[in-house]
Formats: structure tokens, sequence, C-alpha cells
């Protein structure tokens, strides 16, 4: 089996500072030598994009619900392979979602390093640590890492109170500074952190006088065969945007396409003006809300894309992507854009929360899972195909089609199901012709 250290990095609540702790850790050992992964729990698109940065590596997703138990110990065991460590941010809450980080940690054999929000303790440090670990079932706390301390003194109040079963690895002061900016889906993209290279690197300085800068425990990870991927688009150019108006790309997604034999191009509606050469499009989630204005202008991009529509070639447009194909959008400052017009109706920003949840996806192409969260509603004459249902059976999504354009607030997983995602790209084929490339 293979053997590599790790840690799942968790935090009793969102907002304690495991993602700025897991990034910089990563950025410690990578200058100390080492191969770092890092991982992240749930279906976040953000985070990653940070940890790739702090890790010069992609930073996969790890979710029971949209990508199974599988995909993840398959991805965990073929990086431990080749890395020197490896790192998996939770989500939320220790405790919190079901399956929660305790759960991942338990399922897939994975230390916990707690990051414990000290900024108004002391004497509780130890008993809330005590009882994250022994709650319910117990959690596989190993050590606990204590941020935004005010003092050496203060660190040694917090580091007095801790059981016996949980090592210190030591503390982070107060440092705003350090702190990652946030927006309305969570962190911002790393793109969008003019600094964040600079903030990364001044939290490994401080983990570096800390036990942090050591190797963690090993942990043997299961092997597990790796999935299969049919050469459904062997010869097909799949025509990616990628930009700062569209930049939800799970790195499993890309490499789930290219290993059934796509060529990806990656291409910017925001500053180009053609398409390059393709025979599918995908337009991924993002903030088109940010850049109405831009995307407004770009009049070249919205005619290429409508002659692709208009050519019956695949678009397949998630999220973000699918509100840039409606004929207009409005911001929460209540300027309205005009957009791609690929789909009639019109989107609105609110500052409520419209949309979050896992879901399932029964579609003519056969089942995908992944997830939606977003901030804006839609308003369209189209009926929709089917609706994306929510695993929690609490509510849905809808998912429009107009000749093979496919649109939803969904963010599909690819690997939950690489034949109905290469169905999304293919031109239209008949099932006797699917079946016949998916036995090759």
């Amino acid at each position: 089996m293979p053997q590599c250290p790790a840690l799942l990095v968790a935090a009793p609540a969102s907002g304690q500072g495991k993602t700025t702790v897991a990034a910089a850790l990563a950025r410690l050992h990578v200058r100390q030598g080492r191969r770092v992964r890092v991982f992240k729990c749930g279906p976040d698109f953000l985070d990653p994009q940070i940890h790739a940065l702090a890790s010069s590596q992609p930073c996969e997703n790890l979710d029971f619900r949209m990508c199974g138990e599988a995909d993840a110990a398959w991805r965990l065991a073929r990086a431990a392979a080749t890395a020197d460590l490896i790192l998996v941010e939770g989500v939320m809450g220790l405790h919190d979602g079901e399956p929660s980080a305790t759960t991942l940690a338990q399922r897939l054999g994975l230390p916990i390093l707690l990051v414990l929000d000290a900024d108004a303790m002391a004497g509780s440090f130890g008993a809330v640590a005590w009882g994250l670990k022994h709650y319910r079932d117990g959690a596989p706390i190993s050590h606990v890492l204590a941020n935004r301390v005010g003092s050496a003194y203060h660190a040694q109040l917090c580091q007095d109170t801790l059981p016996g079963d949980i090592a210190w690895l030591g503390h982070l002061p107060r440092d705003a500074a350090a702190a990652l900016p946030e927006r309305h889906l969570g962190l911002l993209p790393a793109a969008e952190i003019a600094d964040l290279d600079a903030r990364i690197e001044r939290i490994a300085d401080l983990l570096a006088a800390t036990e942090a800068a050591n190797l963690p425990p090993i942990v043997e990870f299961t092997a597990v065969a790796a999935p299969s991927f049919p050469p459904l688009l062997a010869n097909q150019t799949i025509a990616v945007a990628r930009d700062a108006a569209f930049c939800f790309l799970y790195p499993a997604n890309l490499e789930c396409l290219e290993a059934m034999g796509a060529t990806l191009r990656f291409f910017s509606p925001l500053a180009d003006t053609t398409l390059p050469p393709c025979d599918a499009i995908w337009l991924p989630g993002g903030y088109p809300e940010l850049h109405g204005a831009a995307l407004a202008a770009n009049r070249p991009m919205a005619a290429a894309l409508a002659a692709h529509v208009a050519a019956d070639k695949p678009l397949l447009a998630e999220c973000g992507g699918m509100m840039a194909c409606f004929s207009s959008l409005e911001d929460v400052g209540g300027i309205t854009h005009s957009l791609f017009n690929l789909l009639p109706g019109t989107v609105r920003m609110q500052p409520k929360l419209a949309g979050l949840g896992m879901l399932r996806a029964e579609l003519p192409e056969g089942r995908l899972t992944g997830h939606t969260f977003h901030y804006s509603t839609t308003k369209t004459p189209l009926e929709p195909i089917c609706a994306a249902v929510k695993l929690n059976g609490r509510g849905s999504e809808a998912i429009y089609r107009r000749q093979r354009l496919t649109a939803s607030y969904m963010h599909f997983y690819f690997p939950s199901n690489p034949e109905a995602a290469a169905r999304l790209f293919l031109p239209s084929l008949t099932r006797a012709t699917l079946d016949s490339c998916s036995s090759h």
C-alpha cells in the first residue's frame, strides 16, 4: 500500500483560519524541497486555487456525496505514490455536514490537525479541543495549532490546557495582514489577491519556528484501482472558457476530459473576440456578474458563440456560464448588461443566497452528480428538460436545453459518470454509436 505523511486540517467552524494554515503548511514544506499535494473536502473552487499556488500542484476535491468514497481513496493513493506530504483541508466545522470532515478522516485514515482560534480564550482552549476529539464516536485529532494568539504567554496558557492525547503543534499570532479577503461565494479567487504569495510566505515563515516544520505521521493509503475512462472524446477539441469571469474548474474534470481523448483549448470570453477551432464548448462557473460591462461589450464573442450553437455544436454552460448565456443580467447595483443572448430570459443578482446543495441529475446522457451555489435567480420562458435534484430532497435546479446547448446552475463532477459527461460534448450520435465507442 502507498505510504505518505498526511494530515487533515480542520477547525471547529468556518473562519478559524484552516485555509490559510493549510496553504502556509504546503508552502513551508515545498520550501524544504518536499513534494506536497493538497486536497480540499467539499465542492469548493476557491480554496483549491490558493492551495495550487501554495504547493505548485493541482488541488483536487474529495467529497463522498459528489465524488464517491472510491474516487477519494484512489486520488489520495495516487498522490501518496509520489508525494512527500499530503494535506487535506476540511470543510466548515469539524463535525458539520454529512459526511463531515471527521467522517472523511475516519474512513480515509487521516490524522487531524485542529486549527483553533484562541483569540478570545485561554483556559477553555483544551476543553474545546478535548470536546471536539471525543464528541460522539470521536475524531482522530492528533495535533492542535492555536491561531490568532495575542502573545507568547497567551500561547503558553493555551498549551497548558491540552489533554495528553493531543499534541501542541505551535501557534500563530494575530496578523490581519495575512488574512485572506472574501466576497459572497467565499474567499477571493487566487488571481484576484495581488499579494497572495506574500501572505502565504508570511505565515510559512511563522510556521517554520514551530513543530509544523516537521513531517506528520505516515499514513498507509488503501490501493484502489484506477477508474476507467472510455475514449469517447478521441479526436474531439473542446474550447474551455478560463478567465476572471469563468474560473470554477475542477482539475478532475479537466483530467477526465483529457483521459477520454479530448484536446482542450482555453479561451477568454472577456478578452478574446474569436473562439479557438473546436467541436464543443464548455462555459464553467465564475463571476460574470462582476464583469457584466466587459462581457456586454464583447459582441464578437457573443456572435461566435451564437454561430457555434446555430451550427448545432455542443455547448455546456454551468452556473456562471449559464448566467452569461441569457439575454441580460442585472447586477446588485441594479445595472442591466446585455450578455450572450443564447437563451431567452434574464438573470438578477441578489444579496441573499438563492441556491446551495449537492445535486443528482438524470440527464438524457446519463446520471451525473455535482452541486449548486449561487446568489442569482433567472426568469425565462424556457421549459427545463429535467431537474437536478438535491440529495437531501429539499429542492432542485432546472436544466435547460436549446439545440445542443445544455445549461444549468449545477456544477457537474464529470468523474461521477465519464460517459455521461462525454455525451454532453459529443455531436449528435445514436445510442448504438455511443455504445460502440464505449466498448473500445
